[in-house]
C-alpha cells in the first residue's frame, strides 16, 4: 500500500521537472528580450568640432603650466556638435557679448548659432547644450539656441549663482549676464543639473569632474566602439597631454587634480589620441576638416 501511494507522488514530481526543462530556453530568451528592452544600446553619435573664432598670439604659458613665456599660439575657439538618437547636442556654446570682443583680440569671429549652421544644424534644432564650465567663452551662447535644454554641474551652478559674488568668492572669467541667462533658463524649466562625477545624464554621454578648471567643471565621454573624451578647458592643448602639464586651474593647489584628470581622460578614451582638448587648432588638422568644421567621429 505504501508503494502504490508513492507512485502517484513520483509522477507528480516528474511532470513539473520536465516542463521546467522544456521552458528553460524560452525563459532565457525572455530574459534577454527584457534586458534589451531595459538597456537599449546608446545612439551611434557623430561628433563635429566647430571653430567659431580665433584668439591670435596668446601666450602659451597661460595654457600649459611651465611653458616658455615667449612662446605664443593662436587659440581655436570651439564648440562641439554631437548628433544621434534624434538629438543635436552642443558641448559648450561659445559667446557673443561685446565686452569680451573688446577685452580680447578676437579674429575670424562667427556667432556660434551661425557657426553651427555650417555643420548642417539650425540653432532652433539644437536639443541640448552641455556646459563644461561657466567661463564667458563656453557658456556665453546659451541664449542663442531657443529650444535647447541646458545641462550644467549642480555645484557649478550653485557656486556661480551665489558664493562666487560674495566677499572672498572667485568669479574671474564669469560674465554676470551669462549667469542671469542661466538663472532665467532655470525659471523657464530649460535647465537640468548633472550631479557629480561619472554620471550618464543622456544615453551614451557620461560626465566627469575632478579637473577643477573652475569650481566644478566637467568633461564628457561619448560612448561608442571608439569612445571619445571631450575635455574642454580641463585640458587646453594636446601639448598638455604630451608633456603632462596642467591647464589653468581654480587655484594653484588644484593642479595635481588636473593632472590626475588628464590621466583619467586617456584611460576613459582608451588612447591619448581620442582625447580632444578644448582650444587646440590641431584638432582641425588631425581630423578631416572642411572650413570651420572637423569630423571627430
Amino acid at each position: 500500500m505504501g508503494e502504490r501511494a508513492g507512485q502517484p507522488s513520483e509522477r507528480r514530481d516528474q511532470a513539473p521537472a520536465g516542463l521546467r526543462r522544456a521552458a528553460r530556453p524560452l525563459l532565457a530568451l525572455a530574459g534577454l528580450a527584457l534586458a534589451a528592452f531595459a538597456s537599449p544600446a546608446p545612439p551611434s553619435y557623430s561628433i563635429d568640432a566647430i571653430r567659431y573664432a580665433t584668439v591670435p598670439g596668446f601666450p602659451l604659458s597661460g595654457l600649459v603650466m611651465g611653458a616658455p613665456e615667449t612662446e605664443k599660439i593662436d587659440i581655436a575657439m570651439v564648440v562641439w556638435l554631437i548628433r544621434g538618437g534624434g538629438k543635436a547636442i552642443l558641448f559648450d556654446s561659445g559667446f557673443h557679448r561685446e565686452r569680451w570682443m573688446k577685452q580680447f583680440t578676437i579674429a575670424d569671429y562667427l556667432r556660434p548659432d551661425e557657426a553651427v549652421r555650417l555643420a548642417g544644424t539650425r540653432p532652433e534644432d539644437v536639443t541640448d547644450i552641455v556646459i563644461s564650465h561657466a567661463h564667458w567663452d563656453h557658456m556665453g551662447g546659451i541664449d542663442l539656441f531657443p529650444r535647447a535644454t541646458v545641462w550644467i554641474q549642480k555645484d557649478e551652478f550653485t557656486y556661480y549663482t551665489g558664493a562666487a559674488w560674495q566677499p572672498g568668492g572667485r568669479h574671474g572669467g564669469i560674465d554676470a549676464e551669462d549667469i542671469a541667462a542661466l538663472v532665467r533658463l532655470n525659471t523657464e524649466g530649460r535647465l537640468r543639473f548633472v550631479d557629480g562625477d561619472d554620471v550618464e545624464f543622456l544615453p551614451g554621454l557620461r560626465a566627469y569632474t575632478g579637473a577643477r578648471h573652475t569650481f566644478a567643471s566637467q568633461y564628457l565621454r561619448v560612448e561608442g566602439d571608439a569612445p571619445v573624451v571631450l575635455a574642454s578647458d580641463n585640458c587646453y592643448l594636446y601639448r598638455n597631454l604630451e608633456t603632462r602639464a596642467a591647464s589653468a586651474t581654480f587655484t594653484p593647489e588644484d593642479r595635481e587634480a588636473n593632472l590626475r584628470a588628464q590621466d583619467r581622460m586617456i584611460a576613459l578614451a582608451g588612447r591619448r589620441e581620442r582625447v580632444v582638448p578644448g582650444h587646440d587648432p590641431l584638432q582641425f588638422e588631425r581630423y578631416p576638416a572642411s572650413g570651420r568644421v572637423a569630423r571627430i567621429r
